[in-house]
């Protein structure tokens, strides 16, 4: 919800920086590696109930993730580099409740809802990605990203917010992960709701309840009829004869 906001406020500072480090040959994936190293080194904090060393763990790796994507821009983004950068911030936000429940056993139930949640979250943002790509949607509202960057009311922003308090407040754990657990969810029936606006063909009324058709099901016109080359989800299919172009199936 937030990260938008956010990251008008501190890209410049971070392309300043970024821009000298480019300078200096560092590369942007060897960032987001460090960076990925203090994620660990907080897991291991957490894991022993060091939560003030955990809690500079976690800015070190939340600053070592801006400046990788600032160095980025500066000598050019890379695939493999928008890779590791997505794959090593999923990796770490779902390490930061399993090795606080680590340490504090008592709360592996909310922990465990926390960690779920964030499967919705990460599900949705990427499954939204990936068919925005195939059909060539992009948007700079979170910033400039490798992906479509979907929004929701639990971003990034809100979640190192998240792991700050309970770097803070340990005893609070448990609230806080039943309550962001929940607002992660709305999160992701609103990203689900989203994908349905965006993707969900007009002529929904001929196609099933859910947005799918089987390409194999027969048809129960008379005469064969051609099918289009949009699905009800707008993916390809490459089967079938296509229809001329028009309004209907231009995506």
């Amino acid at each position: 919800m937030l990260d938008g906001r956010i990251r008008k406020a501190l890209d410049p500072v971070l392309d300043w920086i970024g821009a000298g480090l480019a300078r200096g040959g560092l590369r942007a994936n060897a960032i987001t590696i460090v960076g990925f190293l203090f994620g660990a080194a907080a897991w291991a904090a957490l894991a022993i109930a060091a939560y003030p060393l955990a809690l500079s763990l976690v800015a070190a790796n939340r600053i070592a993730d801006g400046l990788d994507g600032a160095v980025a821009r500066r000598v050019g983004p890379t695939d493999l580099g928008g890779y590791l950068d997505i794959l090593l911030d999923f990796l770490f936000y779902a390490g930061v409740p399993f090795f606080f429940a680590v340490g504090r056993p008592e709360f592996a139930l909310p922990a465990a809802f926390l960690i779920f949640s964030f499967v919705g979250t990460g599900s949705s943002f990427l499954a939204f990605a990936v068919i925005a790509a195939k059909r060539g949607i992009a948007t700079q509202a979170g910033g400039r990203k490798s992906i479509y960057y979907l929004g929701g009311l639990t971003e990034g922003t809100e979640t190192i917010a998240l792991f700050a308090l309970i770097c803070l407040v340990p005893d609070w754990f448990g609230i806080l992960a039943w309550v962001f657990g929940g607002l992660c969810w709305l999160t992701t029936i609103g990203r689900i709701g989203a994908a349905l606006a965006a993707f969900y063909p007009e002529d929904s009324r001929s196609k099933s309840a859910v947005g799918w058709v089987e390409s194999s099901r027969p048809t129960r016109s008379a005469s064969p009829q051609p099918k289009q080359g949009i699905d009800a989800v707008g993916l390809e299919d490459s089967t079938h004869p296509t229809t001329q172009t028009t309004p209907e199936n231009v995506v």
